[in-house]
């Protein structure tokens, strides 16, 4: 867990994220080396107060999404309850808290997305990093060309973009911050120098992204034409005309900028993006560094309408965006292909020689230039991640944090303050499944929809088991049956004392499966009890399906027993409750001596 930035400004503190929850190890301090807190405690005010003047940066802790409890979760998991500040007890009805939790201000935020609808907002964007810390710089990935910027201070203009920065003691070498350079920055402090606290590392212009030119020589123009492919506008701040790129009808005209060399010969192209700004013109000499495009960021796209509600219940739902960015799967080097049908095809190449193709229609920036290097999972073009890429490329861990972090984030623009756990356990829900691959040798289907915990039972249940390939001369065991290394040692000692053929076996295989993201429509639909799903959603399919497989429903949730009216097997109708009697200590005395009484007499 670590506190969630905007840049360098902090959007939730560590001290509010780690409140409450249990550690998993032993937390130090990073400068001293004194324990802070022993793993698997609770981690108290105070506790959370120190560690968030410490240099410490991520908190390992324990989390709904992680626990291995096959009903509900377990306490230690869950943490603190939040109406009393005591640790949760055995039977809080946890997910009916969480969905209330989340449900109440949902309804609120429909109402009030559309009263700040398209407003202004007042958020100044980052625009520097600033070392926070006395430390020695270091930097990943770092490519730059020299340039005087506009205060003609000489700096390095950054032109890799997947540089990272880290400032680490100069004593203990512990790295005490992290965080990335972004393209086109001017970076002032070289790698291995030592600074200081308030130390200007780098800045940017924070309302434009830029593409810089990485080498000297004159400018040329392909596919820019005219009311074509651009237009001019006049700048409301500057009253320049600009060149502004448009989105032709013409599908084969994508527009570039070469740089040439003195003998004609070219150095590199950048292909510019649609509603992109060109500051330079045609065969005009330029320096390396300069900028030769300006891309106005969008700010404040989730604050509107179409950022509320509508943004949450597309992540709830899991659905795919509307507008998708195309993500790498494989680390890479990037190099263009042709357009085909109005997408340029982008190809990624491993060191391993692997490639993967991807079209990335025109009307869409391209985040990356010839020879980047791009890391899985990283969005080539501009658009929403889909939730299932992060999934299929960086697992289960990441998509459930991101998911986490991407519905926090329509609430907290809305005011709304909502603790991370709720939302965990809600995507627990979403993430119980697993698709099956390859049965193995369990009961299991190829691509049947298992629960996670049954899924791992069965493993266990044939892990360290035999299966026999051939019977022998056994008169017990069939092929294909499945025995324990046991039974098999004694069954092949006695045939072995006969002199009969012995048992041929091999050690059965588990079965293997692929973690799958379901919206909560449809996880609850595939629930255990056939009660619950059928007073959800699809009646009539759910009924007629659990009466033609004969299905049972053993009432351990919620909803099921309310339906038929038991006693929630929660707080105090919780099983192990039901034959409890509670009286008072008098009544008890009383009751134990007359009982006395009753034994003398006999």
């Amino acid at each position: 867990m670590t506190a969630l930035k905007n840049n360098d400004d902090i959007v939730e503190s560590l001290y509010d994220r780690i409140l409450g929850r249990t550690s998993v190890g032993d937390i130090y301090h990073p400068t001293t080396g004194d324990l802070i807190l022993a793993g698997g405690e609770v981690i108290t005010e105070d506790i959370a107060s120190l560690i968030d003047k410490s240099p410490i940066e991520t908190v390992d802790i324990r989390s709904v999404l992680t626990c291995e409890s096959r009903s509900g979760v377990c306490a230690k998991c869950y943490g603190r309850n939040l109406s009393n500040g005591r640790i949760v007890q055995l039977g809080e009805a946890v997910g009916v808290i969480a969905a209330q939790s989340i449900g109440e201000p949902g309804t609120q935020l429909t109402l009030r997305t559309f009263h700040v609808g398209g407003t202004a907002s007042n958020t100044a964007a980052a625009s520097s990093v600033v070392a926070k810390y006395d430390g020695v710089l270091e930097i990943d990935e770092l490519r730059t060309v020299e340039r005087l910027n506009a205060e003609g201070v000489k700096a390095n203009v950054v032109i890799g973009r997947s540089t990272e920065m880290r400032i680490t003691d100069s004593n203990t070498g512990i790295t005490l911050t992290t965080g990335n350079v972004p393209y086109g920055s001017n970076l002032y402090v070289k790698p291995g120098a030592k600074v200081k606290k308030g130390d200007k590392i780098c800045d940017w212009d924070p309302y434009n992204a830029v593409i810089v030119s990485e080498f000297g020589g004159s400018v040329e123009f392909e596919h820019i034409k005219e009311n074509v492919t651009f237009r001019e506008e006049s700048d409301e701040q500057t009253g320049f005309r600009e060149k502004v790129i448009i989105e032709s009808r013409d599908k084969s005209m994508s527009p570039l900028i070469r740089i040439v060399d003195k003998k004609g010969e070219t150095l590199k192209t950048y292909n510019i993006p649609v509603s992109a700004h060109i500051v330079i013109n045609e065969g005009s000499k330029i320096e390396p560094g300069q900028i030769l495009v300006k891309i106005p960021r969008v700010t404040g796209k989730t604050g509107d309408i179409t950022g509320g509600l509508p943004r949450v219940t597309e992540l709830f739902e899991a659905r795919n965006p509307s507008n998708p960015a195309v993500v790498s799967e494989i680390d890479g080097i990037v190099t263009f292909g042709k357009i085909k049908r109005g997408n340029r095809e982008v190809v990624v190449e491993a060191k391993t020689g692997e490639q993967r193709r991807y079209l990335v229609n025109l009307s869409k920036h391209i985040l990356v230039q010839e020879n980047d290097f791009v890391k899985a999972g990283d969005a080539l073009s501009d658009g929403a991640v889909s939730p299932g890429d992060i999934l299929a490329i960086k697992g289960p861990t990441a998509v459930q944090e991101y998911l986490v972090n991407e519905i926090q984030e329509v609430y907290r623009l809305q005011g709304q303050k909502l603790n991370d756990k709720h939302f965990e356990t809600i995507v627990r829900q979403m993430m119980r499944k697993v698709e099956i691959v390859d049965p193995g040798d369990t009961m299991f289907l190829e691509q049947q929809l298992i629960n996670k915990a049954d899924f791992m039972t069965e493993n266990d249940n044939i892990f360290g088991k035999k299966v026999v390939i051939e019977p022998g001369d056994s008169p017990e065991l069939k092929r294909g049956q499945i025995i324990t290394a046991r039974k098999l040692r004694d069954e092949n000692s006695v045939l072995r004392r006969k002199d009969k053929k012995l048992i041929d076996a091999r050690d059965a295989v588990p079965a293997t499966a692929n973690p799958i993201l379901q919206g909560i429509t449809r996880a609850s639909l595939q629930t255990n009890s056939w009660i619950s799903a059928a007073s959800f959603q699809e009646t009539t399919k759910v009924l007629n399906e659990a009466a033609v497989n004969g299905k049972v429903d053993t009432l351990l949730g919620l909803k099921e027993n309310v339906i038929v009216g038991h006693l929630i097997p929660a707080g105090t109708g919780l099983r192990q409750y039901e034959k409890l009697v509670v009286g008072s200590k008098e009544e008890y005395e009383r009751l134990m001596a007359s009982k006395e009484e009753v034994e003398e007499g006999v």
